[in-house]
């Protein structure tokens, strides 16, 4: 089945009325998923968005529950939900495995996030792959195909006139139902790509089991501003804080992004600070993406969005490390 390009818009105006329906587009100067709106233009055929589409299902601000004190005097504690159903339309190979990793930390190990479930639940996941690739991806060099996203619920490869439409799970079939009077037989001519920035991840992981004391850190932390960019435009990027905010006899808890860049993150009661500088900090970074998530997990935190690479105000690149690396006799 095929999605003609002149249909999209219908399509995404019939989804808009059972589901917040989000897609790629310009919101004030930033390529981001923002809300489907009928009259916006859209950007499908961007290669990929400056800021990921992970705060649709970990908000960059989340309140998790108010609490405080009843008319009665008694203590109450309601947990807030504000999961809806959502659809994102467009996303890309990369940050359809970020999806994957973020699943393995919030809904696996014997522990759910309940605010995370809530929202990945009613989650369907439209991914288009792509026909080109800026200089900075390199997903392909950690394992993806960028033209293929088999966790994707539904994946649209695209022609000249049309994208090809094939459903991936039982929620991708359920939903491909609604799409019947949008769709026709047909098939597409989709050119074959590949990265042109290439890293071999060969023995890399075993190589940083060995490399806790290596003066690689030292040296590659000597730039590094701390800003915690990389950290705030990485799809795969999870650390938060809780706070709370009280008035009177009420408040509420919650979450918000937090980056294992700065110094407080790891700031300890008795000020205690276990990564005091910038270079425990940074090596944390790295060795979490390329090392320790493997270790637990079974798999790389860094999906090769580039996104960071872009974004480093003074150039610290996660593929000239990994190239370092490969080089080391360790």
């Amino acid at each position: 089945m095929i999605l003609k390009k002149e249909n999209v818009q219908n399509l995404l105006d019939e989804l808009s009325k059972s589901a917040l329906v989000f897609v790629p587009k310009e919101v004030d100067g930033v390529l981001k998923f923002a809300p489907f709106k009928s009259a916006d233009e859209m950007t499908l055929d961007i290669i990929n968005t400056t800021l990921p589409p992970k705060d649709l299902l970990f908000p960059q601000t989340q309140k998790m529950y108010r609490y405080g004190i009843d008319a009665d005097g008694k203590m109450y504690v309601d947990p807030s939900d504000d999961s809806a159903e959502q659809v994102v339309f467009g996303i890309r190979t990369c940050d359809m495995q970020s999806i994957v990793c973020m699943d393995d930390v919030f809904l696996t190990k014997g522990f759910v996030d309940e605010f995370y479930q809530a929202k990945r639940d009613k989650l369907l996941t439209v991914a288009i792959g792509c026909n080109k690739v800026a200089e900075t991806c390199f997903c392909d060099s950690m394992g993806l195909d960028p033209q293929n996203s088999p966790t994707a619920d539904i994946q649209l490869l695209e022609g000249d006139d049309a994208y090809s439409v094939v459903a991936q799970t039982e929620k991708g079939e359920k939903a491909l139902e609604s799409w019947k009077p949008f769709l026709s037989e047909g098939s597409v001519e989709v050119p074959k790509i590949e990265c042109a920035l290439k890293v071999d991840m060969t023995g890399v992981k075993d190589k940083l089991d060995r490399m806790f004391d290596h003066p690689i850190w030292e040296e590659l932390s000597a730039k590094c501003l701390a800003c915690g960019t990389c950290t705030y435009v990485c799809p795969t990027c999870h650390c938060f804080d809780i706070s709370q905010e009280n008035k009177m006899k009420d408040g509420v808890r919650f979450r918000c992004w937090d980056s294992c860049m700065f110094s407080e993150y790891t700031q300890m009661a008795g000020d205690h600070n276990p990564r005091p500088t910038k270079k425990e900090r940074l090596r944390n970074r790295f060795m979490h993406k390329l090392c320790f998530f493997e270790d637990r997990y079974g798999k790389t935190l860094c999906v090769g969005c580039g996104r960071c690479v872009e974004k480093c105000p003074v150039s610290v690149d996660i593929t000239c490390l990994i190239d370092q690396i490969g080089e080391f006799d360790v």
